[in-house]
């Protein structure tokens, strides 16, 4: 007898589904890079990586510190004695020296202005993981977050594909700065209500991925107080925390809590999402924390936390460098520094030729202004241009309709994955690439990218003058500009 049954009849909906959201042009990106990686003399030629948020520029600090400290690590003639109790340890609590550590740490990145118990601290496999715990814990299928709007690609995947919740956006506009306001706030909220689907939290990042910004103190008070009134959780996710190199200074929801501010608050609604992914620039090392101050979802989360534990040579290792404050002290204050460098140089370079960036003072990366150089101020138009970057320019920048951002034109540039000689090279290349002189070509009339979302990265590319705004208004006076993406 024989049976004929689709594969897909035999699988979960979860691995017959499309809920990963790797379909998305945030990714297409990184593929892109994959295919044909830039390398200085192998590849020259090859796709730049400005889509990684990575943190390379203080490897050099953690290299001399791991040659400094032998014994930090099992897997050496001086801590080699320590193998034996490392390897079996398995205590989803976490190793003790560990929790402390990172208590310490994050008190550390918040200027010592609030403490952190580290009988809250949560372990994780990353903030990935971090982020799908909290959510179980706080949320049913069916049920939704409020997001401010742009938001993290990731968090479709992070937040939904296994918990079954919903991301509601809220709608956030370039006029202020992309600022989350109380009005925004109650919109998205009742209109979500409204459509008998439970809202159970606020989700927001702070400094923001992709824009860079921090959240004042102001706002945040603000948002205490709506989460309060509607009884709703608010998960701050904070692993750019370090990343501020400018003021104004980071100011954590920890603080706002605190009592100092005079926020009256259900502190059992506040959850804080960190990483050292970012901050350290570790993301290999999968070391993700969920803070909770409701005792219930810390009880919860740590029995969670069994299904992605980070390894206890990791947390031996970490817990001996986070230890060490002569070592974070210069850590934190010269990664700010060369981040703020960093900054600096690209956003200089980006304005030689007419280019403008959401002001900011914290993040990896830059939130580019190209609505300018759009032909038509459509989501296709955006799409279009990042096909000729990827292809023609070969950067692999991410497009703000992946990020969610629903004006049209604003990319997210990552900057402080790459050495210098990396960055000078993509500099010249945008500059190369915006200065050509080319004749314009008419816009073909097609549907908008709102209304086809099968736009992909493996369309073929066109030239750029597809889309070219030959406007007066240009940042290069009298030149029918080549579109240029960082």
């Amino acid at each position: 007898m024989s049976f004929t049954v689709s594969s897909k009849q035999l699988l979960s909906k979860i691995a017959t589904g499309d809920g990963h959201g790797e379909n998305s042009p945030y990714f297409d990106g990184w593929k892109a890079y994959d295919n044909d990686p830039f390398h200085p003399t192998n590849n020259s030629n090859g796709v730049i990586q400005m889509g990684l948020a990575e943190n390379q520029l203080c490897f050099d600090l953690v290299q001399d510190w791991i040659l400094d400290n032998p014994r930090a690590s099992i897997c050496t003639p001086e801590g080699v004695d320590e193998f034996r109790d490392i390897a079996i340890f398995q205590d989803y609590h976490g190793l003790p020296e560990f929790r402390e550590a990172v208590a310490k740490f994050m008190g550390k990145v918040r200027r010592d202005r609030v403490t952190f118990d580290p009988d809250r601290i949560v372990m994780s496999g990353g903030a990935t993981g971090a982020h799908e715990m909290v959510t179980f814990c706080l949320a049913d299928p069916g049920e939704a977050f409020l997001v401010p709007v742009p938001y993290y690609p990731g968090f479709d995947r992070d937040l939904k594909w296994r918990t079954g919740i919903q991301l509601i956006p809220v709608h956030c506009e370039s006029a202020n700065g992309f600022k989350v306001t109380r009005d925004a706030l109650e919109e998205a909220y009742e209109k979500t209500e409204s459509e008998n689907i439970r809202v159970k939290g606020l989700l927001i990042t702070n400094p923001s991925n992709p824009l860079g910004t921090i959240l004042d103190r102001e706002t945040l008070r603000s948002i205490v107080r709506f989460i309060n009134e509607k009884s709703i959780h608010l998960v701050c996710d904070e692993i750019y925390a370090a990343t501020v190199f400018s003021q104004p200074a980071f100011v954590s929801i920890s603080e706002i809590i605190a009592g100092d501010d005079g926020i009256k608050c259900n502190t059992d609604l506040i959850h804080i999402v960190y990483s050292l992914s970012k901050d350290m620039g570790f993301p290999g090392f999968r070391v993700g924390i969920v803070y909770s101050y409701n005792d219930a979802v810390v009880n919860c989360a740590r029995k969670m936390s069994s299904f992605g534990l980070v390894s206890s040579q990791t947390q031996h290792l970490i817990a001996a460098m986070l230890s060490d404050d002569v070592f974070v002290k210069r850590f934190l204050a010269e990664s700010s520094r060369r981040l703020g460098i960093r900054h600096k140089v690209f956003t200089r370079g980006l304005a030689q030729v007419g280019i403008s960036c959401l002001k900011s003072n914290a993040g990896l990366f830059l939130w580019m202004d190209l609505h300018r150089l759009l032909k038509e101020q459509t989501l296709e138009a955006e799409m279009a241009l990042w096909k000729v970057i990827i292809h023609e320019v070969k950067l692999n920048v991410s497009p703000g309709s992946s990020f969610h951002c629903p004006e049209p034109g604003w990319f997210r540039v990552c900057i402080a994955n790459m050495d210098d000689h990396t960055m000078e090279v993509a500099l010249k290349r945008i500059r190369s690439f915006v200065l050509q002189k080319k004749e314009p070509v008419v816009v073909p009339n097609k549907k908008k990218c709102w209304q086809d979302h099968n736009l992909r990265l493996s369309f073929s590319a066109r030239r750029f003058d597809d889309f070219l705004m030959a406007s007066p208004h240009s940042p290069i006076p009298h030149s029918p500009l080549v579109q240029a993406r960082t």
